[in-house]
């Protein structure tokens, strides 16, 4: 599987984007990610694992604790790809203005 492969299939439960958005604000242990959902800690912990393979997240050792941190830099290949999709939307509409404005429009008489 495509690391893009990855970070969408990582992107698509609804949990672990709450997790990407909760460490988008800062560092967090799992203790203080289970605050975000009504799941277990082991459910908790298997989503973490889906983030860490994707490459979104690593843990920082702290002592005991292992808080997540979010690798921003991960979400690079995501917007690359739909930076490319907009251009190629973009692309589409200029051609289908520049057909409109070749066309002749019909005069109401």
């Amino acid at each position: 599987m495509s690391t893009l492969d990855q970070t969408f299939a990582a992107l698509s439960d609804p949990t672990r984007r709450a997790i990407l958005a909760r460490l988008a604000e800062g560092e967090a242990t799992v203790t203080d990610l289970l605050d975000l959902s009504e799941i277990s800690q082991p459910a908790m912990s298997r989503h973490l694992k889906v983030l860490e393979k994707a490459g979104l997240i690593e843990a920082r050792i702290d002592g005991q604790a292992r808080p997540r941190v979010l690798k921003a830099e991960a979400m690079a290949p995501v917007q690359d790809w739909l930076d490319t999709l907009a251009a190629r939307f973009e692309q589409n509409f200029r051609r289908l203005d520049a057909l409109l404005a070749e066309t002749p429009k019909d005069e109401e008489t």
